[in-house]
C-alpha cells in the first residue's frame, strides 16, 4: 500500500502541463480588464519544463529511434509514444504561455486609452519588464498617430461608449445641436449633452 502511494505521489509530481494550466487559471481568475501581478516564478517554471521536453525530444528519444534505424513516422513502440507525450506536452505548454502573454497584452493595450504615457505605480508594479516596455512603445505610437491626425481618439471612443457627455462650452453662450436644439450655457457651466448630437463639435477633455 505504501509503495502504491509513493508511486502515485511521484506521478502526480511529474504530471506534465500542470504548471501551465495553473498559469491560465490564474489569468482566468482576474476580473475582466484587470491585471494581476505577472507571475515570474510560475512563468519561468513553465518555460523550463518546455526546455526539458525539447531536450528529451532532440537528444534522447528521437536520437534513439534514429540509431535503431526505425522510421519515426511509422514506428509505434514505447519510444514513439514517449516522444509523442513530450511533443504534445510541449505544444500545450506553449499554447498556455501564449494565452497568458496575449491576454495580458490586450489589457495593456487598452490602458493606452485610459492612462497617460506614464503608468500609475499600482499598475506598473504588476507588469513584467517586457510588458512595461511594450506599454511604453504602444503608448508612444498611439500618441504619435493622434498627433498626426490632430485628434484625441480617446475622446472619440468615449463618445461611443457613453450615452452622454458632460460638456463645458467656452467663448460662446449658446450651442446648437444636430437636431437644431439651442442650449444656453455660460462659460463655466457644465452641461450633459447626448453624444449623438455632438457631431461637428470640437471636443476636448475637461
Amino acid at each position: 500500500m505504501c509503495c502504491k502511494k509513493t508511486d502515485y505521489l511521484r506521478l502526480e509530481k511529474e504530471m506534465y502541463g500542470r504548471k501551465a494550466s495553473e498559469l491560465v487559471k490564474e489569468l482566468a481568475s482576474s476580473e475582466p480588464g484587470q491585471l494581476a501581478a505577472f507571475d515570474n516564478d510560475l512563468f519561468a517554471q513553465v518555460v523550463e519544463e518546455c526546455n526539458g521536453h525539447l531536450v528529451h525530444l532532440q537528444s534522447s528519444l528521437l536520437r534513439k529511434i534514429q540509431e535503431e534505424g526505425s522510421d519515426s513516422q511509422t514506428t509505434r513502440n514505447a519510444d514513439h509514444f514517449g516522444a509523442l507525450i513530450h511533443h504534445l506536452s510541449l505544444v500545450r505548454n506553449k499554447r498556455c504561455l501564449m494565452a497568458y502573454v496575449y491576454n495580458r497584452a490586450e489589457v495593456i493595450r487598452s490602458l493606452g486609452w485610459t492612462v497617460e504615457c506614464v503608468l500609475p505605480e499600482e499598475i506598473g508594479e504588476k507588469l513584467s519588464t517586457s510588458e512595461k516596455e511594450y506599454f511604453k512603445n504602444h503608448s508612444a505610437t498611439l500618441q504619435a498617430y493622434m498627433a498626426e491626425l490632430d485628434l484625441d481618439l480617446a475622446v472619440v471612443i468615449c463618445l461611443f461608449l457613453d450615452g452622454s457627455l458632460n460638456c463645458r462650452i467656452k467663448k460662446v453662450n449658446q450651442g446648437s445641436l444636430d437636431d437644431s436644439t439651442v442650449i444656453d450655457v455660460s462659460t463655466t457651466e457644465v452641461q450633459k449633452v447626448p453624444r449623438m448630437q455632438l457631431r461637428g463639435w470640437n471636443v476636448f477633455r475637461i
